[in-house]
């Protein structure tokens, strides 16, 4: 049920974003755009439009998800199918989890499960990414955005690779774009390295004595890009605050290795790439 009321709403939001690309507007120009449930109520037809954006949001998050079951699965933890939450958001939804009722047993198992979903995420955007940025085109110079979203290093590499000289600031997003972007804010606030976040597993299985102050400085960090950057960032400090910025114990042996240790960097560097101190901004 939770899945299919999200459907809906993304399809929602999906739909004016279509409805807005094809006619060269930008995507968030009113509360139509950022709200565009009323006006998909009175236009019902244009529900279709919203599949684009809907399949590739929520694809990238059911993918990032299963990485985690699939990872519990392998090692006998016991843990829930991916749960979805609806919301009317910018996006259409508040993401998705997945609930692991067993402890870790090792780190292995903590690493494994940790990484699994971010990097399988961002396996299936990345791609998306360039298909959608591929489909974007010039915005009509006339129009003007209320809501513009930040650009982050991934996206700007890829946008210079395939339109060289192109400034971004003039570029209408397709739908699958906008959702791929979505997709990369999701694995960057989840690497972030503190408390029980994705990012936050993979520190400790590492580094367990210094998880616990590089946690804290992530909570301080947050509120200082809350106040500079993004009041988003309040709610993520917030978010790790209640976790009290700690991770349970989890047992050492057998050592992590090598292996786990290269995926670890790559890990970091996909935090690096996706990193947005301020993913929405008012013109």
């Amino acid at each position: 049920m939770l899945f299919a009321a999200t459907v809906v709403t993304a399809m929602a939001v999906g739909a004016r974003l279509q409805f807005n690309f094809d006619r060269g507007v930008p995507a968030y120009r009113g509360n139509t755009d950022v709200f565009p449930f009323l006006w998909l109520w009175r236009h019902p037809a244009y529900f279709g439009l919203g599949w684009p954006f809907a399949a590739t949001l929520l694809g990238i998050l059911l993918v990032h998800e299963l990485g985690h079951y699939l990872a519990c699965r392998h090692y006998g933890l016991a843990a829930t199918l991916p749960h979805f939450i609806p919301a009317p958001t910018l996006i259409g939804t508040l993401g998705a989890f997945i609930y692991i009722r067993s402890p870790f047993r090792t780190r292995r198992q903590l690493f494994d499960v940790g990484a699994a979903g971010p990097l399988a995420g961002f396996a299936l955007a990345l791609p998306l990414l360039v298909w959608g940025l591929a489909q974007s085109h010039l915005r009509l110079p006339a129009y003007g955005a209320a809501l513009r979203f930040g650009w982050p290093p991934l996206m700007l590499l890829v946008w210079r690779w395939l339109h060289p000289g192109v400034a971004p600031d003039v570029v209408s997003l397709s739908p699958v774009a906008r959702a791929a972007w979505v997709g990369l804010l999701a694995t960057m606030l989840n690497l972030i390295p503190s408390g029980q976040l994705d990012g936050g597993h993979i520190l400790y299985t590492f580094f367990p004595r210094t998880h616990r102050w590089v946690s804290w400085a992530m909570v301080a960090a947050m509120l200082f890009m809350g106040w500079r950057f993004w009041d988003g960032w309040y709610l993520w400090a917030g978010l790790l605050l209640v976790m009290r910025a700690r991770h349970p114990y989890v047992p050492p042996a057998p050592p992590a290795g090598w292996g786990r240790a290269v995926l670890a960097c790559l890990c970091l560097a996909i935090l690096a790439l996706t990193f947005l101190p301020a993913p929405f901004r008012l013109r």
